[in-house]
C-alpha cells in the first residue's frame, strides 16, 4: 500500500448540488523548514455537514485557520462564498469556533453576546433579536446574567457556538467542538451541530470518529499536510476493502493455515488477532468480494477438521478507514 502522504484522496466523490461555500484551492503553508499543509484542496456546498479529520500534526487545525482568514497561505487561496478568506467581505458570511474558545470570562453571557453582536454591526432589535436567537438555539435559556467563567465547560462551549452564530452566517467553521466535554454534553452539542447543518455549510473538526459517522455527509482525512481522502462515510469504507472475522478450534498449524487463505482468489490479506469467543486462532481476512471468497474459505477450514466457531462479514468502521489512510505518516507538528 501507498504511504498516506503520497495517496491520492480515495472514493467517490458525492455530488451536492449547492453553492459552494467554502474551496481550499491548492493551500500550502510552511513554518520554517516544516511543511503543514501540502496542495491541499476541496470544495464544500451549501447544506453539506463535513468531517474534517487528521491525527495530530497533520495541518488541520492550520488548514481551518487558513480557510477562516487567520492564516494566510504561502500558497494556494481559500475563499468563502467565492471571496478571499483575507476579506473583510467573507468574514461576513463565516461563524468560527476555534478549538481554545477566546471567551472574556468575566463577563456575563449575554453581555459578551451583546459586544460580539454589536462587533459585527447590529444595533437596536436587529442586535436584541439576534442575542434571543442564539440563546434559544443554543439552549442558554436561564443562563443569560450568568458569569462565563461559572459555566461548565460544555455551557462555556455553548457560548462559544452562540458567538459563531449571532450574524446568522451562512458558513459555519468549528474545531473540535466537542473536546473536553462528558458524553452528555458531546451528545448535545452534536445534536446542534446536525440542527445547524439543515441549512448552513458546516466544517467540523473532530476527534470523536462516531460522532462524524451519525452526523457527517462527508468525510475528509487529512495526514502529513496532505488530503489522503474524500467521500462518504461508507465510500471510504468500501474503499479499504471488506472484511471476513474467522475463529476456530483445532486449526493445527496457524502459519500453514493464513498461507493456505492468502492463496485462495479474492484474499487480499489475512492478519491474526486475539480470540474474542474462547477459540484457539481468529483471523481476520481482507477480500475483494465476500461471495466469492467464503465457499472456498469454508473447503479449507474442513479439510485442516477446524472447528468453526464464527465466521462474519465485517464491514470497515470509519476508525479502520482512519488508521488506514493515515498509517506511517510524519507529523508535522503544526
Amino acid at each position: 500500500m501507498q504511504a498516506a502522504s503520497e495517496s491520492q484522496p480515495s472514493g467517490p466523490k458525492p455530488q451536492p448540488t449547492g453553492e459552494v461555500l467554502i474551496e481550499a484551492k491548492g493551500l500550502c503553508k510552511s513554518f520554517g523548514p516544516v511543511v503543514a499543509v501540502d496542495q491541499v484542496s476541496f470544495q464544500v456546498r451549501r447544506g453539506e455537514l463535513v468531517g474534517f479529520l487528521g491525527p495530530n500534526g497533520a495541518g488541520k487545525s492550520t488548514t481551518m485557520r487558513m480557510l477562516t482568514g487567520y492564516l494566510n497561505p504561502d500558497g494556494g487561496e481559500a475563499t468563502l462564498g467565492g471571496i478571499p478568506a483575507s476579506k473583510v467581505e467573507a468574514r461576513r458570511i463565516l461563524g468560527y469556533l476555534p478549538e481554545h474558545t477566546p471567551l472574556h470570562r468575566e463577563m456575563r453571557v449575554d453581555r459578551f453576546l451583546g459586544l460580539v453582536a454589536t462587533l459585527r454591526g447590529m444595533r437596536g432589535a436587529p442586535r436584541k433579536d439576534a442575542m434571543a436567537r442564539v440563546l434559544d438555539s443554543c439552549d442558554l435559556d436561564g443562563y443569560e446574567t450568568r458569569r462565563i467563567h461559572t459555566l461548565s465547560k460544555g455551557y462555556r462551549q455553548r457560548v462559544g457556538l452562540a458567538q459563531a452564530l449571532i450574524s446568522d452566517p451562512d458558513v459555519l467553521v468549528l474545531d473540535e467542538p466537542t473536546s473536553g466535554l462528558d458524553p452528555r454534553e458531546i451528545v448535545r452539542v452534536r445534536d446542534l451541530v446536525a440542527r445547524l447543518a439543515r441549512d448552513k455549510t458546516v466544517l467540523v473538526s473532530t476527534h470523536v470518529l462516531p460522532e462524524v459517522e451519525d452526523v457527517c455527509q462527508r468525510v475528509l482525512i487529512i495526514a502529513g499536510g496532505r488530503l489522503v481522502a474524500d467521500g462518504m462515510p461508507e465510500d471510504l469504507a468500501g474503499s479499504v476493502g471488506k472484511r471476513l472475522v474467522v475463529e476456530v478450534n483445532g486449526a493445527g498449524n496457524s502459519a500453514r493455515l493464513t498461507e493456505t487463505l492468502l492463496a485462495l482468489d479474492g484474499v487480499e490479506e489475512v492478519a491474526q488477532v486475539d480470540p474474542l469467543r474462547g477459540g484457539e486462532l481468529r483471523l481476520e481476512v481482507r477480500v475483494c468480494d465476500p461471495l466469492l471468497v467464503l465457499e472456498p474459505l469454508r473447503a479449507v477450514l474442513l479439510q485442516t477438521g477446524a472447528t468453526l466457531l464464527e465466521l462474519r462479514h465485517e464491514l470497515p468502521t470509519l476508525e479502520q478507514v482512519f488508521m488506514e489512510h493515515t498509517a506511517g505518516v510524519r507529523e508535522t507538528q503544526a
